[in-house]
Parts: C-alpha cells; structure tokens; sequence
C-alpha cells in the first residue's frame, strides 16, 4: 500500500499535461469587450460569450451599484429561508415576458439550473435522450437524475427515432439539447425534435444558453426563431452570456416552475442570486428587447467576418455554423495550442479549445455585436499571415 494516498494527483498531472490537455487562467486586467487589457497588452477580443457587448454596459453597471446600495452585497440565504428578494421575482417575470412562458424561475448559474432541472424531471424508471454535444451540464444532470442515458449522435433525427421506439418501456423520457452548441456554433433541428416528443409522449428540454439575446424577432432565442414560441417544452439558460450579467433560469408552464421550486435541489439548498446580478440581468432584458440593433449589428459582424473569410481564406473550413459562434478545426491539441498563442502575439485573444471539452482540437472565434470591422478585418489579415505557418485540418 503507499505511503502517499494523494501522489495519484501528481500523477494524473503528469498525464494531463503530456496529452496537451493542462489548462492555466489568463487574467483579464480591464472591463469585458471588443478590446481587453492582459499581460499589460491591449488584445482584440474574439472569446468571449458577451454577444451583444452588454457586460460592460454602463447601464448595468449602474443597476447593480444602486441594487448593492439597497440590498446589500450578498443574498444571505436560499431563497426559501432569507434569500429571497422583490428583484429575484422581478427578473422573473422579465424572462417570462420574453420567453413568451407562463413562469420562469432563476437560479444562480445555468449550470445550476440543467442539474437542479434534469435531476427534478426524471429519475431510475426514466429515459434520457442526450445529443452527443450537448454541453457538460446537461450530460452531468442526466447522470444526476439516475435515468438511463442514450447518447444519439449529434443532430441525428433518423437515430433518435430508432431510440424513442423503446420509450414505453421507462415511465417517462426527457429529451434535451443545446438549441445553440457552444462549441461548434450551429443549431438543433428544433421542429422535429419538437414533433417527435408529441409523437412519442415525451418531455423536451432546450438549453438556450448561447442563443437567448442572439436568435428572435425579440431576442428571445432559438425557440422564437423556429416560430415555435408557445410550444410544450422547458427552456432553460443563462444570464451570464448575451445577457451580461450572472445566474441560469428555467422558463416554462406554471406547474413546471411550482414544482422546480418544490424539488430542484440545485435551487432549493443553493444561496440566491445577488441582487448585484439580478438587477444587471434585469436592466440587460430591458435592452434586449429595446434596442434590437445591437442584435442587428451582431449579425452584421458576423456577415462581414464570414464572408472575408470565404474571399480571402478559400482554403480553410470552418465548422458549420449559423450563430456567433466560428470554429476553426486543427490537426491537434499541440498545434491548437501553438496557434492560439501565435494569435495572441498577434493581437488576437482566441485561445485553443481542446479535449475532453470537444472531440477534435480547434480555435473558437466569438463575435460580438461591439466589435467594429476594422477589427474583423484585422482577425482575418492576421489569419492570412499565420495561414502559411500552421497545419490546418480540411
């Protein structure tokens, strides 16, 4: 037996960093947007999941410097016990508005609210049905809840089918997916998923995490965007992307949101949201839905940076994409490391996403509404130089 029952760690360390997997933080020195300060340098920013540049709006700024002077700094408490706050329902209602739902509950993070979620709707005598690149949340609430897990692969409606025929053999089936996959950038064919839960009886959850603020007339997200505002099924998200702000929420019927608050775990037994965070994510709803250019010009930019790509950089495929979100695959971890740091003294903050976050190594590019297109262009003049230099994989 060994002396040491911790030198596994140093171990798996060892390993971790021989596969290329080591991860480190990059501290970023200045307020969220197009241009952050790190490393004492000045880096146009093409990471962050601040679509619509909100996180350093003054506006929000100001709503949680004035909730903080009226509520203090922390919540104290679960909702059920202390925690509760007139701001908390007040956001509430705001993402019930623009989810067109009957009610909406937060929680504070949308990590918080998939496992909180997913383990309160299904348990042993239940079937999961998980796309294959839904993000780690939801995978980690199905395996929470006890359910049966069928992983289908990503998108594939044919397969899914096959699996529902086996749906009467567990009491209930939850289906879930990203509507936007974060790591890839494209979208979940919602209709049919919509109509193969009528067919075959079963509940269907929707993360709507990269898409609420982005996709809809509204900015509602990709539920509006498919016109399917209005349709059985649990929406669930984040505050902490498009909307700037901190928190996850679960927009649904009425009876799905009394019962949450009945038995998620993840919210009843978790400290509220701060009012800092509330009031910010309030204030961001507002603009969402008062000021839909800054959703125009998001996709303006991503327009002008696909198409600069397509004239300039002919050679290189990005994965399919149809938000904000523009993947560049490598050959590897090592030369998505290398090039990500090959961006960055370039000017370009775009580090390299590798396993076990996705299946194939690559460089995610994220546009923001903020970003002006001399900014875009410079990404793809830098592209163009670096293009001779890396292997990229076709």
């Amino acid at each position: 037996m060994p002396d040491d029952p911790y030198a596994w760690i140093e171990q798996s360390l060892a390993t971790i960093h021989k596969a290329d997997w080591y991860r480190v933080v990059q501290t970023i020195d200045s307020r969220p947007g197009a241009i952050i300060q790190t490393e004492g340098r000045s880096l146009i920013n093409f990471a962050s999941n601040d679509y619509l540049g909100l996180a350093g709006d003054e506006r929000l700024i100001q709503a949680a410097i004035t909730a903080t002077q009226i509520y203090g700094a922390g919540s104290t408490g679960s909702r059920l016990l202390s925690g509760h706050r007139e701001l908390h329902r007040e956001l509430e209602r705001a993402i019930a508005i623009l989810k067109q739902t009957e009610d909406a509950l937060v929680f504070s993070s949308g990590y918080l609210a998939n496992l909180g979620t997913i383990a309160a709707l299904v348990g042993k005598r239940d079937l999961i049905l998980c796309d294959q690149y839904n993000h780690s949340c939801l995978k980690n609430g199905a395996i929470l809840s006890g359910a049966t897990i069928i992983e289908y692969p990503h998108n594939d409606i044919l397969f899914l089918k096959t699996q529902l025929e086996q749906r009467d053999r567990y009491r209930r089936c939850l289906i879930m997916t990203d509507s936007v996959f974060s790591m890839d950038g494209d979208l979940c064919p919602l209709p049919e998923l919509i109509d193969l839960a009528a067919q075959f009886n079963c509940m269907l959850l929707i993360d709507e995490a990269h898409a609420t603020g982005v996709f809809g007339k509204t900015g509602a997200g990709c539920v509006e965007h498919f016109n399917l505002t209005g349709s059985p099924l649990i929406q669930v998200g984040t505050l902490s992307k498009a909307l700037g702000s901190l928190g996850g929420y679960v927009a649904g019927s009425a009876a799905l949101i009394d019962f949450l608050r009945n038995r998620a775990a993840s919210w009843i037994y978790t400290t509220a949201l701060s009012p800092a965070d509330t009031a910010a994510a309030i204030a961001a709803i507002s603009i969402v839905r008062e000021e839909p250019e800054r959703r125009q010009q998001l996709w303006q930019n991503i327009k002008y940076l696909k198409h600069l790509m397509t004239q300039e950089l002919p050679q290189l495929k990005l994965l399919p994409s149809e938000s904000p979100i523009l993947c560049l695959q490598l050959a590897d971890a090592a030369t998505a490391l290398k090039f990500g740091l090959q961006l960055k003294e370039a000017g370009i903050f775009a580090p390299a996403i590798r396993l076990p976050t996705v299946p194939t190594s690559r460089i995610r590019f994220s546009i923001m509404a903020t970003h002006e297109l001399s900014q875009i262009e410079q990404l793809v003049e830098i592209l163009c130089q670096l293009n001779s230099q890396v292997h990229f994989k076709i």
